[in-house]
């Protein structure tokens, strides 16, 4: 029974870079690099080898097997290499009569999980390269252990035949699966923000066409009446003046639907919270005006400064104020609000609409992944909106009524 409970808290170990990955990267739009499958790999190892299960004096047992061929899928030859001189320099340390065939056990290990990481990345049925290299580390463990000391493993064979085979089987499947299921969902959770994001930038730059239109012909009938040579002076400077403010405020929209729509390295700096969401509201002014929908922005007069990525939060207003609008379309008289206040060490930005509001079913579904009120919508607008608020240490809270409208509070930590 006493192994059975040491076997289970090797599991534990060996999961931990699962573990990590959904935790740390869970309210992020990215996913996991080289540096944290080293890190958590690392740390998975050394926590394995100092909490070993000791079979006899001088021989330990724990997942290092497990991890190293992890490692290697997911993090490549370097990852190896790095969890191999680990191995070796903490093993040397700890010491005991089973060291060197320890030593020479995870080094084959390494090699084998060099060639079965290539099967594995060409394999449909990778659960069936899992196994097999589950099935190897098993074997060839076995065959050396017993090369180098037969009378022990003959005393302990049946640990060596069950728990041992077992172990290594249940804990590389499991530890494969479940995180490539989990990267693969977070790929497929980053293609479809994205998706979203160019859908909701297609319709506003629809908005804009039409608004950039305005002051373009505005420009191009005053231009023809400074041709005209009869004009009064002041009133040829009140016409150039006139159109150089139409210019002024086109290239001013278009700065800022270029600043939401463009790429983005996703760092948090000290952002100006106002600054960004004047920008915001300006931009997505024009998309309300295309579908009858009118938006006030109330505003304090100083910069509210907050930690974050302002490219995230411009698409998180965005996202906010594209729900908010098209809940507002088959409102006679639409209209979008959104305040911003401080209260005490955080800003408070408050999104409502007097739209066709949700039920408490709909309103508690909010954010997650998929749902959405929309026939066509995916959901993963709110979704990405709704971590990256999280991330921030902000929260949201929502109040809505059918046919009454939707009140989104959302709370961020100053910087």
């Amino acid at each position: 029974m006493d192994i059975i409970k040491e076997i289970m808290v090797q599991f534990l170990f060996a999961l931990l870079p699962y573990v990590s990955f959904n935790v740390y990267y869970r309210d992020k739009a990215q996913n996991y690099n080289k540096n944290f499958i080293i890190v958590t790999c690392m740390l998975s190892l050394f926590l394995a080898m100092t909490f070993s299960l000791n079979l006899k004096t001088g021989y330990i047992f724990d997942a290092r097997h497990i991890i190293m061929f992890f490692g290697i899928i997911f993090g490549g030859f370097q990852t190896g290499i790095i969890l191999l001189v680990e191995f070796i320099m903490y093993r040397l340390y700890l010491g005991g009569e089973g060291k060197w065939i320890g030593i020479m056990v995870l080094t084959s290990t390494f090699i084998m999980s060099v060639i079965f990481s290539r099967f594995y990345k060409r394999a449909n049925r990778r659960w069936s390269v899992s196994i097999m290299a589950g099935i190897m580390f098993s074997i060839h463990s076995g065959l050396f252990l017993y090369g180098y000391d037969p009378d022990y493993v003959q005393s302990n064979l049946y640990t060596h035949l069950i728990f041992v085979p077992l172990f290594y089987l249940i804990g590389i499947w499991m530890l494969t699966f479940l995180f490539d299921k989990a990267v693969s969902d977070k790929n497929l959770f980053i293609k479809y923000t994205e998706n979203e994001k160019n859908e909701a930038i297609g319709h506003v730059a629809a908005s804009l066409a039409h608004e950039v239109r305005n002051p373009i012909t505005a420009v191009s009938g005053f231009l023809k009446l400074i041709r005209n040579d009869t004009l009064p002076k002041n009133k040829l400077d009140e016409y150039i003046d006139i159109s150089l403010n139409e210019l002024k405020r086109m290239e001013d929209i278009i700065s800022n639907y270029l600043a939401i729509g463009k790429p983005h390295d996703k760092q948090k700096v000290r952002t100006d919270l106002l600054y960004q969401l004047q920008n915001t509201v300006d931009v997505m002014i024009p998309y309300g005006n295309m579908n009858n929908v009118q938006i006030e922005l109330i505003r304090p007069q100083a910069s509210v400064w907050i930690m974050a990525d302002p490219d995230e939060i411009k698409q998180v207003i965005v996202n906010f104020i594209k729900n908010a609008i098209e809940a507002c379309l088959e409102v006679l008289e639409g209209k979008v609000s959104l305040s911003l206040s401080l209260d005490g060490k955080s800003a408070i930005l408050i999104i409502s609409d007097n739209g066709i509001g949700m039920n408490k079913d709909q309103e508690n579904r909010l954010g997650t992944i998929y749902f959405s009120t929309k026939s066509n919508g995916t959901g993963l607008g709110l979704t990405f909106s709704f971590q990256v608020i999280r991330a921030l240490g902000g929260t949201i809270s929502i109040n809505s009524r059918p046919q009454k409208g939707t009140e989104f509070k959302i709370t961020i930590p100053l910087a």
